[in-house]
């Protein structure tokens, strides 16, 4: 599926205001697409309200864990191409309130999935699972043979979705594929107690960037805009053959970091290196070190990154500067 067949093809994104999903709904719309978005919470902040993105779609207001709603959207709208981005992404979160996590991570997974192989016009699926779901391994970086094999709440809902995902295709024939990044990051992420936007917004106001854990733990990092860019290749490889339906595909940069080692590299690039990290070692329900191996997106979709971790780090900076010199 040639890039330029996005036009007016009618695509749905679930988790529209998150991070990831506010630019992959802008690369659709700037590839024509007519784009439906599953929106659950009012979130008037986030880079689809606020920029006015979301004058240009269609949205449904629902939630993926309804059943009903989800098939009703899919058939109404006769959508052809499904982007599965909604979740509850914060770690913290599952390890306090796991069935949340769970209801929206899981079912919301499943009733999608049923919903597609119900609906006639669905023609590809595009799950977001993440490195989380690998687990904790001896052997790193992951690889796609790697067991999924998570063992605390928010790591086991993206393990289940995941195989759930890969189920609709070897039981039913749906044609889905599932994506697994590490750390996303980029304008309009409003969740602070991740690092980059953590540490961004604490040296724009001079103060001392807050590490919940040690500081060592070693992790992917991966702009917002090359994610999108995967996101895409993937549905079109989806659209011209089996080649990848089934499967899951890491996307990864492959230069992992220490969380210190991100956040030093942030302050470099403020000019705040007399800022000191607030190192607090309280983290806990999470995996030591992670980072993938991406030579399948190499492969199968001829990804490569087009902007890279320090252009996209200062594409970051800039974002907030601005976000946060209007009093966000």
């Amino acid at each position: 599926m040639a890039p330029e067949l996005w036009r007016h093809r009618r695509v749905l994104v679930t988790g529209a205001t998150g991070l990831l999903g506010g630019w992959l709904v802008e690369s659709l719309l700037a590839r024509s697409a007519h784009v439906v978005a599953i929106v659950r919470d009012g979130v008037p902040r986030s880079r689809l309200i606020r920029e006015r993105i979301v004058e240009r779609v269609d949205v449904a207001s629902g939630d993926v864990a309804d059943y009903v709603f989800v098939e009703r959207v899919l058939a109404e709208y006769e959508i052809e191409c499904v982007f599965h981005l909604a979740a509850q992404t914060i770690v913290g979160i599952a390890n306090r309130a796991p069935l949340s996590t769970f209801e929206t991570n899981v079912r919301g997974t499943w009733n999608v999935l049923e919903a597609a192989r119900r609906v006639p016009t669905v023609q590809q699926v595009v799950v977001a699972s993440s490195d989380k779901a690998y687990g904790d391994h001896d052997t790193l970086p992951y690889d796609e043979t790697a067991p999924l094999l998570g063992r605390h709440p928010y790591d086991v809902s993206k393990s289940a979705a995941d195989l759930i995902a890969q189920s609709y295709w070897h039981t039913f024939g749906l044609r889905v594929a599932v994506t697994r990044c590490g750390n996303l990051f980029g304008g309009g992420d409003l969740n602070w107690n991740r690092i980059v936007p953590g540490t961004i917004r604490s040296a724009l106001a001079g103060e001392r960037p807050v590490i919940r854990s040690d500081g060592r733990l070693i992790r992917d990092y991966l702009y917002v805009e090359d994610a999108v860019d995967a996101y895409l290749l993937v549905a079109e490889a989806l659209a011209e053959g089996d080649h990848v339906a089934g499967e899951g595909i890491n996307v990864s940069y492959e230069q992992p970091q220490t969380v210190l080692e991100i956040v030093e590299r942030l302050l470099r690039r403020l000019g705040r290196t007399d800022l000191r990290p607030d190192i607090r070692n309280e983290a806990a329900g999470e995996i030591r070190d992670q980072y993938l191996n991406a030579s399948r997106a190499r492969k199968l979709l001829g990804w490569t990154p087009r902007i890279a971790l320090d252009a996209g780090l200062a594409r970051t900076i800039e974002w907030y500067r601005a976000f946060l010199a209007e009093g966000r």
